[in-house]
Parts: C-alpha cells; sequence; structure tokens
C-alpha cells in the first residue's frame, strides 16, 4: 500500500512539474502555433525554385519606392486609362490589347480569344479556372475544355472532363526537374510512353456541363523526337484507326478526328517522343487553359523554353496569362518577400518573351487563416505577400486582382470558413466549389469592369482622332490661303 501511494506522489509531482514548465516556458514559444493540417496537404511537391530561393535570398532588404509615387500610363493605340496610386493599383492598361480583341469578338462575332491559367492547389481540379471559363464563354460565346494533360494528380476531382490514363506513363514537371530530357510543354509537363512492354493510354469524356459537353477537334500536342515509328491508336466505333507521329518540329500538332463525347487513344511505338496533351475547343469564342500545379509558386516558370513557347503560342495564340499563385509562397520564416518580387518580375518578362504581346494578369494570395493563440486569425505574412505581388506587376508592367481585399480583407477566411453553408474547407486555405465560384465572379467582375472602362475610353478616341482631322485639314487649308 504505502508503494502505490509513494508511486503516486512522484506521478502527481512529476505531472505538476510538467505543468509549472509549461506556463514558465510558454512564454517564450512563438505566438504562432500549428494551423489545422490542411485536407490538400497529400501528394503536395513544393517546387524546389522556391526551396532555392527562400535559401539563397530571404534575408534581402525590403525597399518601398511605389507607395507615394502616382503610377501613370503610356498610351495604347490611343487608349490612356487614368493614373493610379499603388494602394488601388488594377493596371486595366496592361490590358488594353486584350481588351480589344474582346472588342472585336464581341462586336463581328468573329475570331476567338484566349486565356492561359497558370496556379497552384487553388486552381487543382479546375477549381476557379472552371466558373471563370464559363463566364467569358456564357458572354462572348465558345465551347470546349481547352487544354489537358495527358496524366493528372487531380483528374478524379476534376469535375469540367473525365479523365483516365494508364499507370506506365513516365512524367517529368517543372516543380522538380530542371533539366528534362525534353523540353516542357507550356503546361510545365512532358510525357513518355516508354514502356515498351504494355502500351501506354489516355482517356477522355466530355461533362455534361455547359459549353463543356463535347471534346472539340480533339488535338495532339507532341515535340520532337528521332524517332520516327510512333503512332498512335484509337477506336472509331467498331473500327481502330492508327494516325503516324510525325515529331520533327519542337511542337507538332495532330488532329485526332471530328467532335466527340468520348476519346480513347493509345501510343504505339511512341518512346522517346514528348507528349505534352491534348487540346479541345471549337475554334470561336473564348477559350481557357488551366495549367494548375500542387505545390507551385510560379517560379518554375522562368524554366520555360523561349524557341518552344514561341511555336506553341503559334499553335494557340494566347491572348491573356494569368499568374496565380500565393498559397505555396506563405509561411517560410520571414515577412520580407522582396526575394520573391524580384523573381517573379523576371517571371513575367521572361513569359513576354516566350509569348509577344501577350497580356499578363497577377492575380494575389487570398487570405489564410492559421492559430494564434488558439484563435484562427489572418496569417501575418499575408498582407506582406500581396503587397510583393502588387510591386512586382507594377514593375512588370501587368494587371493586378488582390484577391486578399475582393473576399474581405482581414479575418475573411475564417468567416468563409465558418458561414453557413460553408465557401471554403477546413484547413483555412481553400474554397469549396462554392467558394471557388464565388472567388471566379470577383475576379472575372473586376477584369470585366476594366473592359466596360476600355469601350468608353475607345469610343471618345475615335472623337478625338475625328476631332484632331477636322482641326490639321482647317489648319492646311490657313496654311495654304496663307501661302
Amino acid at each position: 500500500m504505502n508503494q502505490n501511494k509513494s508511486y503516486f506522489l512522484q506521478s502527481f509531482a512529476i505531472f505538476a512539474l510538467s505543468i509549472v514548465a509549461f506556463l514558465v516556458f510558454k512564454s517564450f514559444l512563438p505566438k504562432k502555433i500549428f494551423a489545422e493540417t490542411t485536407a490538400n496537404s497529400k501528394n503536395v511537391v513544393i517546387d524546389s525554385l522556391l526551396l532555392e530561393a527562400v535559401e539563397e535570398d530571404s534575408t534581402a532588404e525590403e525597399g518601398d519606392t511605389l507607395s507615394n509615387q502616382p503610377i501613370s500610363f503610356t498610351a495604347v493605340d490611343g487608349i490612356t486609362f487614368p493614373d493610379e496610386t499603388f494602394s488601388d493599383y488594377k493596371g486595366f492598361q496592361h490590358l488594353v490589347q486584350f481588351y480589344e480583341k474582346l472588342y472585336q469578338l464581341e462586336t463581328t462575332q468573329q475570331g476567338n480569344v484566349r486565356i492561359a491559367y497558370f496556379g497552384d492547389s487553388m486552381t487543382d481540379g479546375d477549381m476557379i479556372v472552371q466558373d471563370f471559363r464559363t463566364n467569358f464563354q456564357n458572354q462572348f460565346g465558345g465551347q470546349g475544355v481547352g487544354f489537358v494533360n495527358i496524366t493528372s494528380e487531380s483528374a478524379a476531382s476534376r469535375n469540367s472532363i473525365k479523365h483516365e490514363f494508364s499507370g506506365n506513363w513516365k512524367t517529368q514537371s517543372y516543380l522538380n526537374v530542371k533539366n528534362p530530357r525534353s523540353p516542357f510543354g507550356v503546361n510545365g509537363h512532358v510525357f513518355f510512353a516508354n514502356d515498351t512492354a504494355h502500351v501506354e493510354w489516355v482517356k477522355y469524356q466530355a461533362s455534361k456541363l455547359k459549353n463543356l459537353s463535347e471534346l472539340y477537334n480533339p488535338t495532339l500536342f507532341y515535340g520532337k523526337s528521332a524517332n520516327k515509328s510512333g503512332k498512335i491508336a484509337l477506336k472509331v466505333g467498331n473500327d481502330t484507326i492508327c494516325k503516324k507521329l510525325t515529331p520533327n518540329k519542337l511542337v507538332n500538332t495532330l488532329v485526332i478526328g471530328n467532335t466527340t463525347k468520348n476519346l480513347k487513344v493509345d501510343f504505339v511505338k511512341a518512346d522517346s517522343i514528348p507528349i505534352y496533351g491534348f487540346n479541345f475547343d471549337d475554334g470561336k469564342g473564348v477559350h481557357v487553359d488551366n495549367f494548375s500545379n500542387r505545390g507551385n509558386s510560379g517560379l518554375p516558370i522562368s524554366t520555360f523554353n523561349t524557341e518552344v513557347m514561341r511555336q506553341f503560342q503559334e499553335k494557340l495564340g494566347y491572348d491573356l496569362i494569368v499568374l496565380h499563385y500565393g498559397t505555396n509562397v506563405l509561411n517560410y520564416g520571414s515577412l520580407n518577400y522582396t526575394w520573391y518580387e524580384k523573381r517573379m518580375k523576371n517571371v513575367v518578362n521572361h513569359l513576354k518573351e516566350c509569348f509577344p504581346g501577350v497580356a499578363i494578369l497577377v492575380i494575389s494570395t487570398a487570405d489564410k487563416a492559421t492559430k494564434y493563440d488558439l484563435e484562427m486569425k489572418t496569417d501575418s505574412a499575408v498582407v506582406p505577400l500581396t503587397l510583393a505581388q502588387k510591386k512586382y506587376a507594377v514593375q512588370a508592367e501587368a494587371a493586378y486582382v488582390n484577391l486578399y481585399t475582393l473576399m474581405g480583407g482581414d479575418g475573411s477566411m475564417v468567416k468563409w470558413v465558418e458561414e453557413v453553408p460553408a465557401a471554403a474547407n477546413k484547413d483555412y486555405t481553400h474554397f469549396n466549389y462554392r467558394g471557388a465560384k464565388r472567388i471566379s465572379s470577383m475576379i472575372y467582375n473586376q477584369i470585366y469592369s476594366g473592359y466596360e472602362q476600355f469601350k468608353k475610353l475607345r469610343a471618345n478616341r475615335k472623337v478625338v482622332k475625328a476631332a484632331v482631322k477636322k482641326d490639321s485639314t482647317t489648319v492646311k487649308k490657313d496654311s495654304i490661303h496663307v501661302d
């Protein structure tokens, strides 16, 4: 009995000492405690360029030369948007040529406009982009889901297309491979059918969503190789049709067949031929390609081969590139994002080299909540990151959407998670489908408000030109009269 009592007293003493120790050391612990586990953490890969950048340059000095200066613009095609302040910067001026393409599409009902939407896990499974695409196609026309990879980690969760593939594809991604066997495609991946013992295949099925109910004009994109024996085989009814691959250029295309609802393609003797993906669109209206990668910071885009991208541009003809990043850049031990600002400015400039004449739109990180003193609050890194993203947008002459302020600013993610029905997941980082649709509308509405302003400026430009012409004619006549 005494032995049990002694044991109890020892245990109680240890327990009491533990409590005292915790209370003493609590004041030395960081206020920020581990956030709730992200629901999307499985299979997340943080891109290697981000890790290198953080290690090399996270202590770079932070400067601020923009916040107190008015931002004025140079006329494009005779159109100049009003000056802006840094705090309210949207940069519609840098979308003038994109808006002109929309205007021609709207007024003539001819031609097409194409958008490349690059993102991270926020756009995984076509989240946000799916509704963004729908908004444009409902307003300006266009049908088809656009460019789709050969394999995808989010295929099972995507609603805009049903996507299946064999498990023997060899994949290289710009997130973790610096020197791929062949250049990456516009999707940041390259795929190889190198299993000579088993045929690689891919299968697509159109969804029942509006504007996406068919696989329009299925077209294969593939790269250059010395292999001249490769071919694809597809079933049409009861027949199997074979088509030869001719990998002579850096970027090659092969129209698979007519518009269909289902497509299964086998790759035969195609080893060493870089395969990029399939495009599905009807050739008119607006088309939006979703190039999302979990764990992407945006920095890997700097590895794009300029010549290869220019050949993609010849085939696809992008008018706008959207950069929607930030989720994977938060929380690296510093609130100074000068290193990210510098590198992403270079990324935008590199994209302009790869896709001459394309407009760029930068979308900031959304709000994210983290646990501080056992309470979920806006992460302290969110605002500094949005400022860095705005700075590189201004410096690189890109348009900008502040998603953090659009969704409500400080504490908004907590509200989106806790409202009924919820609009975001319990990881306090990612939106659910309901929230993604709202976010898509916010982004689209800002772009469209700029387009409405553009149309007014364009109409006024015509009046000004006519007046100038009239005045110059009068001057000319007067001059002649004087002579």
